[in-house]
């Protein structure tokens, strides 16, 4: 099924994983907190009891560095049965330090997609996660020109994007959104009768993953770049 995007005024872009890399330094994360507590259990047990405890943790802590970092500690205690000794909880601390600390790494093409797209279209900015985090990395990446409007949401569920929409007067019809999550940027509009194009990254955190049952007869398209979003569009 052919999808018309002649009528779409405003683009909603996803930030992390979309315009610059964002999950690949939590599977580092993941590989460095492991190695830690190495002599506690083995590394898939770590690794699947850290994602266990961060979805425990979700409805407290929200997302982001500070909550996997929150989460981590508590893993170790509970992974080390309270022996994790107080040197290697400030290395888990030195862990989320240094992702907050990470460079900017922009996507391939993205600034290019942006500056045309900007001359053309109404740009927004939609990601969820850590408010200060967020208003950081924006601030690294030199984006911040390219859009009109910039919204850093607690979580990116259906109630979320039709609240943004309401607020800024945006027809749901009028809405493109483009991003890497199926389940965070395509599904919740494609639900709200807006439009929507995945942008899949290497890598995707277990909580974003999808089932093919969510995704049949949902249309939206799936491109390889960001570039390729421009042919579509032109």
């Amino acid at each position: 099924m052919e999808i018309d995007y002649s009528h779409i005024k405003v683009i909603g872009f996803d930030a992390d994983d979309t315009l610059w890399v964002n999950e690949t330094y939590f599977r580092e994360a993941e590989l460095e907190f492991a190695a830690l507590l190495g002599q506690f259990e083995t590394a898939n047990k770590i690794d699947q009891e850290l994602f266990k405890k961060e979805m425990e943790n979700l409805e407290l802590y929200g997302y982001g560095v500070k909550a996997f970092v929150l989460s981590m500690v508590e893993s170790a205690l509970e992974l080390s049965n309270n022996m994790v000794s107080p040197d290697t909880v400030n290395k888990i601390l030195g862990i989320g330090k240094s992702m907050l600390n990470k460079p900017v790494e922009l996507l391939d093409g993205v600034e290019e997609v942006l500056k045309f797209l900007s001359q053309r279209y109404r740009l927004i900015l939609a990601t969820k996660g850590d408010l200060l985090d967020q208003e950081r990395k924006l601030e690294k990446s030199g984006l911040t020109e390219y859009f009109h409007h910039i919204e850093i949401l607690s979580d990116k569920k259906e109630s979320n994007y039709s609240k943004l929409l309401n607020h800024l007067d945006i027809t749901p019809s009028e809405f493109l959104m483009i991003g890497n999550s199926l389940k965070s940027d395509i599904l919740p509009l494609i639900h709200l009768k807006a439009h929507a194009i995945h942008v899949p990254f290497h890598t995707t955190w277990a909580h974003e993953e999808v089932t093919e049952i969510e995704t049949d007869g949902k249309h939206y398209m799936t491109v390889s770049s960001l570039r390729e979003v421009l042919n579509i569009l032109d």
